[in-house]
Formats: C-alpha cells, sequence, structure tokens
C-alpha cells in the first residue's frame, strides 16, 4: 500500500508508532469539533488521478445514472409535517455510479478492504471494530458528477461516511454542510428550513485537492455537493462500513441508488 498511499505521513500501518496515536488524537478532535475529519492526499493524487482515468471508460457505458427529485430526508413524507412544510423542499440529485462488482481488482478496492483503514477508523470513531458491507453493490462505489450534477442536500442515514476524492471539477463541485444542525433529541425543522432557503450563516464550504480522504459524520449534519461546471468531473469513491458484519442494502434500497439488485 506504500506505493498508492502516503503513509509516511499517516501511518496507518504502525500503530505503534506515536506518530500514529498523534494522528488519532488529531482526528478524534476535528471530529468531536467540526463533524469531520481530513487526511489531505491521502492516496496519492497521481494514483487518485489515473483510478479516475481508469474508471471513466466503464463510467460512460456501464454506470447508473442516479436522478431523482427527494427531501432532504429522502423520504415521502415526515409524520407531522404538511406536505408542503419548507424543511420538505424538493431538490433534483445526479450522479453516475459504478458499483463494487464493476470495480474488482481496482484501488479503490485495495484501499476499502485494507484492514489498517478500518481499524484506524475504527480507534478514531470510538467503535469497538469496522466490517465491510457483505453487498456487491453497496459497500464501496466510484460516483461522478458532471456539468450540471449535484448531490443535492440531505441528511445521512449511517452514523458517518468515507469518501477518498478521485479527481475535483475546474469550477463547482463544492461540499457544502451545516453541523449538528438536528439532534436525536430535536429534529430542529425550523432550523432545516431555513438552511434550505439559503439562510443559515453556519453553512460551510469545503474544497479539497484529489486524493483526500473525507471522514464525515452526517446523520445530523444537512449536505451537498454543489453544481459541477465546465468539462472536468468530479469523481469521488464512498467506502461504508459497518459495526456488525455481513450488512446488506434491501433490494429496495439496490434499486433505488443502483438501478438493479444483486
Amino acid at each position: 500500500m506504500h506505493t498508492y498511499l502516503d503513509l509516511d505521513k499517516f501511518p496507518l500501518d504502525r500503530p505503534d508508532d506515536p506518530a500514529y496515536a498523534d494522528l488519532v488524537a488529531r482526528c478524534k478532535s476535528e471530529i468531536s469539533k467540526g463533524g469531520m475529519f481530513n487526511l489531505d492526499a491521502f492516496l496519492r493524487p497521481e494514483y487518485a488521478l489515473a483510478e479516475a482515468k481508469t474508471h471513466t471508460p466503464k463510467m460512460d457505458t456501464e454506470s447508473f445514472n442516479h436522478k431523482r427529485a427527494h427531501n432532504v430526508y429522502f423520504t415521502k413524507s415526515v409524520p407531522g409535517l404538511s406536505d408542503d412544510h419548507p424543511a420538505l423542499k424538493l431538490f433534483e440529485t445526479s450522479n453516475n455510479t459504478l458499483c463494487n462488482d464493476q470495480l474488482s481488482g481496482s484501488v479503490v478496492e485495495k484501499i476499502y478492504t485494507w484492514a489498517p483503514l478500518r481499524r484506524f477508523l475504527a480507534e478514531v470513531m470510538n467503535k469497538p471494530a469496522l466490517y465491510p458491507m457483505d453487498d456487491p453493490l453497496a459497500a464501496f462505489n466510484v460516483m461522478r458528477y458532471e456539468e450540471g450534477q449535484a448531490l443535492n442536500w440531505h441528511f445521512d442515514r449511517s452514523e458517518f461516511t468515507v469518501t477518498l476524492l478521485l479527481q475535483a471539477p475546474k469550477e463547482g463541485g463544492l461540499f457544502e454542510y451545516r453541523t449538528d444542525l438536528r439532534t436525536m433529541d430535536d429534529p430542529n425543522y425550523d432550523g432545516v428550513a431555513q438552511l434550505l432557503a439559503g439562510k443559515d450563516p453556519q453553512m460551510q464550504q469545503m474544497n479539497v485537492v484529489p486524493g483526500t480522504l473525507n471522514v464525515f459524520r452526517g446523520v445530523n449534519t444537512p449536505h451537498r455537493v454543489t453544481p459541477v461546471k465546465g468539462d472536468r468531473a468530479r469523481m469521488i469513491a464512498v467506502l461504508t462500513y459497518y459495526e456488525t458484519p455481513g450488512a446488506r442494502f434491501t433490494e429496495t434500497e439496490q434499486l433505488g441508488f443502483y438501478g438493479r439488485t444483486a
């Protein structure tokens, strides 16, 4: 993995090294305060861009165009809210997706299945262990956003999300988020409506370099990727882990996100 990953800067393969303990402490602090942390250029940028180029032919011919109108909750309704409540404003998401059964042998697969990464993530997130999904479609994906495509406002269902940027666009494609807008006890529908109307002064933007690993606690932090502009696409890998082995999406979820079932 030294070929692909900057393990001098990020010593995930050396858990007894004091630098590893420092990295874990830094990441724990950042995700506690801001809901995320980044390992900048964790995947060496030249390999990130090569990986994006490698997947482009399949993306052009075999990917699923995931396009849907949705609210921030990805549900048809929310108990207690009228259908016209501003927190249920509809947005459009569009991207093209390759699933893990289309990415066999890729660098993304090597990183996803690399045990030291799972150990590191579990330690930072205070989990006993993390496991790869037992799902041939949902375990890890590569998503492409071309001009005009965007991932719109939503909350994640999982506690945290792991992404790896492979290619950045010339313009647009910015990650925007609002940390801890809701809690388990307070859905804060009025605050959600304010954000969706573009009136939340605590909304933030993030722009990272190719190869950056981002770990984001998105269950209570709404976020989006702004529309891409120009002729260079945004391409990103999404790596999904669970606290228990054997996790799979339902057939309904597989159809909704990937257009097919396993």
